[in-house]
């Protein structure tokens, strides 16, 4: 069955130039995974598809600012990376939607039984835009500890689409800043990582 991308993918991560020069030069052995409870795509190291410049536009946005205890990102760095997907939650993929659909019917059904509200995803009051995303993360995060519970394989990659930004023009269905993002929770699925011609 297919369940995923079969290709190597490349993926772009934002960050501040420290942490990327540390990582390409074996200082450290891969980026910092992310465990916040309102990660779009649940635990892991997140990239941007095919996306240096998206990648940058997020760490520019983050510089000067500190978020989740970490430090603030002083000079907006991009850092390449090549991603064999391996055992992939392709949330571009009919079967995986359907998943995760059953899987909040159950953390749904759960949380009313123990009388304990459900997460909520939440829009931010400036970009309009949903950018905590408590319940996507509850959601996928209790798909993997169903499986591992369960002892079914567990997935190395999640892979989802993300719709953001205004249209591009009136009543377009294309957004201006659209992507599709890559969390990678098997780090040995990032077969290397590589410095973009424009990061000198």
């Amino acid at each position: 069955m297919y369940t995923g991308p079969v290709s190597l993918m490349l993926g772009f991560h934002g960050c501040d130039k420290e942490v990327g020069e540390r990582v390409l030069q074996g200082g450290i052995r891969h980026l910092h995974k992310s465990e916040n409870e309102y990660d779009w795509l649940g635990h892991g190291i997140y990239f941007w598809e095919n996306n240096p410049e998206r990648a940058r536009q997020f760490a520019e946005e983050r510089k000067g600012f500190p978020r989740s205890g970490k430090k603030p990102i002083t000079t907006p760095f991009v850092i390449g990376a090549v991603i064999d997907p391996g055992n992939c939650l392709n949330l571009l993929e009919s079967n995986s939607l359907r998943l995760l659909e059953d899987v909040y019917q159950f953390l749904r059904e759960a949380h009313e039984t123990a009388r304990i509200p459900m997460p909520e995803n939440k829009v931010d009051a400036k970009t309009h835009e949903l950018l905590r995303r408590n319940l996507d993360c509850a959601v996928i995060e209790s798909l993997h500890t169903s499986n591992k519970e369960r002892g079914v394989r567990e997935y190395d990659t999640v892979r989802g689409v993300f719709v953001e930004g205004s249209c591009l023009y009136p009543n377009s269905g294309f957004h201006k800043r659209n992507h599709i993002q890559i969390c990678v929770r098997n780090a040995q699925c990032i077969m290397g990582y590589f410095r973009l011609l424009t990061e000198g």
